[in-house]
């Protein structure tokens, strides 16, 4: 019996990111390889007429342009991201489009900052859904009824997927693949491509989205900036408090109301900064870490880390050394 390809539309605007594009396409015909058949036919469906310019420069040319003989129905469609999606006014044909066939699609979805054509178009509402960390807080502030999750690096929600930022559209397509065609496939998929079949840890790990800025009047700014260049020093409220003359209550008290956070938390913030920059390197262990970034020891640091960061520093240090 012969089974015809699913047709697989990626809807790309102008300056769009280009691995948004390829990357979940490219698992896609990788999976036709690795099954020695087609079973999926990948598509670049344009908004517009003519080359399509990325916004990395290199132009590509669309399949098709959308209004333009595209009765036919997708299996599935994704919309690419683009760096300044967030502040794109999409036309209303364009929307008009997307729901439509976003209505009789067997599934759609979005990668990185795609996600916001999907909530102009009103496809988002009353779903859960991830975007890139970056634009995360605003896709939640202008679209209130849709549930953003920051740290997914994608999202299953009914018919609608959604993936983080960039390279988790690639996750994101092994997952289509997976549940199109079994564990087999993807697998086979992910080890040609030499990527994670299920990458540890979410987005925030890969964020500095959070981390301590000095903030306030320029006296606790000063004091901040002596926390971050002595990380390893007593940080407690009454010796951060003696650096301004002041009771440790008044301090605390003005800490959290000019930077928006107790002074231990953003210590803590401070510390796991320092401590991301060493681990990024590829000399201290965890013990010196945890010493040099002020922690009481390495189990310490360990869950301060995670905490902030959603995976250990042994794997956050794999990511960076190998």
């Amino acid at each position: 019996m012969t089974h015809k390809p699913r047709l697989i539309a990626m809807l790309a605007t102008p300056g769009v990111q280009l691995l948004d594009v390829a990357g979940p396409l490219d698992v896609f015909a990788e999976a036709n390889v690795q099954a020695g058949r087609a079973l999926y036919e990948p598509r670049v469906v344009a908004t517009r007429a003519g080359e399509l310019r990325s916004s990395s420069g290199v132009r590509l040319a669309p399949d098709s342009v959308l209004g333009r003989g595209d009765d036919q129905r997708f299996d599935t469609l994704l919309v690419a991201g683009s760096p300044h999606a967030e502040q794109e006014r999409f036309a209303p044909t364009a929307l008009d489009w997307l729901r439509r066939h976003a209505r009789i699609a067997r599934r759609y979805g979005s990668v990185c900052s795609g996600a916001f054509m999907l909530a102009a178009a009103g496809l988002l509402e009353r779903r859960r859904v991830t975007t890139h960390w970056a634009v995360a807080e605003r896709l939640a502030s202008e679209y209130p009824a849709t549930q953003v999750d920051v740290d997914a690096i994608f999202v299953r929600d009914g018919k609608l997927r959604t993936a983080a930022g960039v390279t988790a559209g690639l996750d994101m397509a092994l997952a289509l693949v997976e549940e199109d065609h079994g564990h087999e496939l993807a697998t086979a998929v992910a080890a040609q491509l030499v990527m994670f079949f299920r990458r540890p840890g979410g987005q925030l790990s890969f964020s500095r989205h959070g981390e301590a800025v000095p903030a306030g009047r320029s006296a606790l700014q000063e004091v901040q900036r002596w926390v971050a260049a002595h990380p390893a020093e007593d940080h407690s409220v009454t010796a951060l408090s003696a650096r301004m003359h002041l009771s440790p209550r008044h301090f605390a008290r003005l800490f959290r109301s000019e930077v928006g956070m107790t002074p231990a938390a953003w210590v803590e913030a401070s510390r796991i900064a320092t401590a991301r920059r060493l681990l990024e390197g590829e000399h201290a262990a965890p013990k010196q870490v945890a010493a040099l970034c002020g922690f009481a020891d390495a189990d310490t640091l360990r869950r301060a880390f995670r905490r902030h960061v959603g995976i250990t520093p042994a794997e956050y240090r794999k990511r960076y050394t190998g």
